[in-house]
């Protein structure tokens, strides 16, 4: 299987014997999901693809065992965004920052599908021309993200010097992240440290992956700690002392792409709604026929989003150096849930 290398589009892979006799441009498509067979046809005749060192354009060449390949695709000219009028739920704003309460179901910088209606779209027609070029033309002012599907707060610099200093502080794991799920089940023991390594999925790049550091090449430290502050329905559970659902606080430690969600999910606990890390709408051993029981099957059910909401956010504020602490209630539906929940 290929590996991928997330931020310059590089798949490095080798050749087994399983793979040999296979035609070059046939193997790819069956690996590389997100490209067709013509487009690897294109790439490979532009001299994208080298083996063994020297760039090869043979797309009908059939493979032998213990060759080296190496794909390096082009780097996509992306449009410049526009300002758009999107409302912004501002919680803090001056010269140098800017604190945002981002809603579930908005992308924050532009991409592939999402060309337009995200917030830097937003941010720009917001602050005009004061957002820091640091993060590129797709990403002015763009320090971190969180998921078009999580909710919760987000800092965006508007100088240099603060994109910089923030970016900084992030590196040094120097901001307070803590972020609140509602889990399928609950974790036992019901705090701890999830301390498990990440790399892009080699099967799915939209997916991470747990990994060991030793067998990846582009793994990355990834620390979760969490602790369960409320349980669901725990005598309704098929074991005795479980409970059907959790809300459980997270605190990054690292700030990886897909993190807590993908950490819970490993344990054994992924989040509800998760369309991608989860085994299933429901919540197991969970009987119909009660009106309580009823309504949260159905709740959870069209919840279509992960539960996740970054709920704290505190850094020191890399202009000024005063300690900057906020902190935002989840959104009605994730509430709601809660709400549901607790009846059973």
């Amino acid at each position: 299987m290929p590996l991928t290398d997330d931020e310059d589009g590089t798949f490095v892979f080798d050749i087994t014997e399983d793979d040999a006799g296979t035609r070059v441009d046939k193997w790819l498509s069956q690996n590389i999901k997100e490209l067709t067979r013509s487009r690897l046809k294109a790439l490979i005749d532009e001299g994208a693809l080298s083996r063994n060192g020297e760039t090869f354009k043979d797309a009908s060449y059939k493979l032998r065992a213990g060759e080296h390949y190496r794909l390096v695709l082009p780097p996509v000219a992306d449009p410049e965004p526009e300002a758009e009028p999107i409302a912004l739920d501002v919680v803090f704003e001056d010269e140098h920052l800017i604190v945002i309460n981002k809603p579930a179901g908005l992308v924050v910088h532009p991409g592939a599908g999402n060309w337009t209606g995200t917030l830097v779209n937003a941010l720009i027609h917001h602050c005009g021309d004061s957002l820091s070029g640091i993060g590129g033309v797709a990403r002015p002012g763009i320090v971190h993200r969180i998921d078009k599907d999580t909710s919760g707060l987000l800092v965006v610099a508007k100088s240099d010097a603060a994109h910089q200093k923030l970016a900084k502080a992030f590196e040094k794991h120097n901001i307070e992240r803590l972020y609140e799920a509602v889990a399928i089940g609950a974790p036992r023991p019901g705090f701890g440290t999830i301390d498990l390594p990440m790399a892009r999925n080699t099967n799915d790049r939209k997916k991470m992956a747990t990994v060991r550091d030793e067998d990846h090449p582009n793994a990355r430290r990834a620390v979760t700690h969490y602790k369960v502050v409320e349980v669901f329905g725990r005598n309704r559970a098929k074991l005795k002392g479980d409970a059907l659902a959790s809300r459980v606080e997270c605190t990054l430690e690292t700030g990886r792409t897909h993190q807590i969600r993908l950490h819970l999910s490993t344990i054994g606990h992924p989040l509800v709604g998760d369309q991608t890390y989860g085994r299933g709408p429901g919540l197991s051993g969970l009987k119909p026929g009660e009106e309580v029981a009823d309504l949260a099957i159905e709740t959870v059910k069209n919840f279509r989003r992960q539960a996740l909401h970054a709920r704290v956010l505190g850094f020191d504020h890399p202009i000024t150096g005063d300690s900057m602490r906020f902190e935002q209630e989840p959104p009605q539906d994730f509430n709601n849930l809660i709400d549901v929940l607790r009846g059973l």
